[in-house]
């Protein structure tokens, strides 16, 4: 039996159940009374009928109740489904079709965005006089959560991640050390998968977790977190990396890690943060959600400042990297491939869509042991020191503020909008060197183009980090001599223009 999350929780909690698991401003969890709390949502679960396999939603911001719910679901033997309370309802009710929920942690605010007609359990007060309920057996090739990303026909697909991918993720890792002395902040949405990190290293190694306040924070905030609560490890995006360094680099004082990723990481803003910290440990983290946050990392070292970026480093533990050719085999060191995933953070697939399941996740036939390879579509090499440098997509898919975005997604939602005849989505660097998404659209009909319009009606369907910044209208989208959209004749929108961002 390999390692699940219950059960590594359950041994940190037996040595030392006095030792505090969550901080969220004032108040303050023991591993123990976090085991109980959760122990006692379990039994009510159990009582409204939730069985091992089921799909649990939590519909939770950042709180101790958040944690509390993540785990009684584990504990319960079913796998949470984490739901942005932020998403548009049309977006949150097909996930919850999607995925089948059985019911919905939440709290009162939540009941209602949730909707009537899926069961909810409130759990928003910590509960000290029911009794608590064992853990249900649970193995490491049980499903532990489904996290839904972007889909490029335009329907959100569901990563199923399993226990022991989650377990080798944080249990004794290659790239940074975590401790009873450690404290974690974190800060990412629990759909995000970079949480996935920031909880369970937290309590799988023993250390502290410290819960940011809900929404997006100022760099000013995170700054004062991480003094005030004496914060040791940090995550954060490539995107929000660089805005602290601009901001508020102090906030870097006193960090054993500074973990950065989901982007390419500026060789300027860690020059700039080294003269303001000098000496701040920074590691780059890359992987994707399929392969359970991080598929490779790197500790940043002066020697990176003089390339272009920094590269994406080597594997972690018990994780395999592949550079493949068209052809499916390894290409040479220094030469350019698509970058493949193997080992013990792949993970089981998507659920529900088989084919595109055996696209993606196919068998590793470069090990001895089997297994299977997640195609990342991301392009790499190696070089001849081992350590991989990112080049970028194979497709057209982007990266923003961390997040995976299909432009596929975007342009079907926004075609069926009554005003649009034809729409392409890609990303531009803006004058301040951010990348942007850019939807060009082509009016149907003969009334004025309503960009206020367009950009409300992708509001009330996708999340807040899939709406275009710009939206540039076209007479006509411009096409390639084989009839596709030729997006690298895409026009780049005036960025000083004031009424570019109508």
């Amino acid at each position: 039996m390999t390692a699940t999350v219950t059960g590594v929780f359950a041994r940190r909690a037996a040595e030392h159940p006095e030792a505090i698991a969550v901080v969220a401003g004032d108040v303050r969890l023991t591993y123990a009374e976090l085991d109980a709390w959760s122990g006692r949502i379990t039994r009510r679960l159990g009582e409204r009928g939730v069985r091992a396999g089921d799909r649990v939603g939590v519909h939770l911001r950042r709180g101790p109740a958040l944690i509390a719910g993540l785990l009684a679901v584990l504990k319960a033997g079913a796998a949470y489904v984490p739901l942005d309370p932020d998403d548009p309802a049309v977006r949150r009710a097909a996930m919850i079709d999607d995925a089948q929920l059985s019911i919905v942690l939440t709290d009162a605010a939540g009941e209602a965005a949730v909707g009537p007609c899926t069961p909810t359990l409130g759990i928003e007060a910590q509960e000290t006089d029911a009794p608590a309920f064992p853990s249900s057996a649970v193995d490491g090739d049980d499903v532990a959560y489904l996290m839904y990303t972007s889909g490029s026909t335009g329907r959100p697909k569901a990563v199923v991640v399993e226990h022991r991918n989650i377990a080798n993720l944080v249990t004794e890792p290659t790239y940074v050390d975590i401790g009873r002395g450690d404290r974690l902040l974190q800060l990412a949405p629990a759909a995000f998968d970079a949480a996935t990190f920031e909880i369970w290293g937290a309590l799988l190694n023993g250390a502290m977790l410290v819960l940011a306040p809900p929404g997006p924070l100022l760099s000013d905030t995170v700054a004062e977190l991480v003094r005030d609560h004496g914060i040791t490890v940090l995550w954060l995006t490539a995107g929000l990396f660089h805005r602290q360094i601009d901001e508020r680099p102090d906030a870097f004082r006193g960090l054993r890690y500074a973990l950065a990723g989901g982007d390419v990481l500026s060789v300027d803003h860690i020059r700039r943060l080294w003269a303001a910290v000098p000496g701040c440990r920074v590691v780059n983290g890359y992987g994707p959600t399929e392969a359970t946050t991080f598929t490779c990392t790197h500790r940043v070292t002066e020697a990176d400042l003089a390339g272009p970026a920094v590269p994406i480093g080597v594997p972690i533990q018990n994780v395999t990297v592949h550079i493949l050719g068209n052809d499916g085999e390894p290409v040479p060191d220094g030469a350019a491939g698509e970058l493949c995933a193997g080992g013990a953070g792949v993970a089981r697939g998507y659920w529900r869509r088989p084919e595109l399941s055996m696209a993606k996740f196919v068998p590793d036939t470069f090990s001895p042991n089997g297994g299977t390879l997640y195609r990342t579509g991301d392009r790499a090499r190696r070089r001849p020191d081992g350590v991989i440098e990112f080049l970028g997509r194979e497709d057209g898919q982007v990266k923003l503020r961390g997040h995976r975005v299909e432009p596929g997604e975007i342009e079907n939602t926004l075609s069926a909008h009554p005003g649009v005849r034809q729409v392409a989505v890609a990303a531009r660097v803006n004058n301040q060197g951010d990348d942007r998404l850019i939807a060009y659209v082509v009016p149907a009909g003969t009334a004025p183009p309503d960009r206020r319009g367009f950009r409300a009606y992708l509001r009330e369907r996708l999340p807040a980090y899939m709406i275009p910044a710009v939206f540039v209208i076209l007479d006509e989208l411009p096409i390639t001599a084989n009839g596709k959209t030729d997006r690298a004749a895409l026009p780049t929108p005036d960025w000083t223009r004031k009424d570019t961002y109508v």
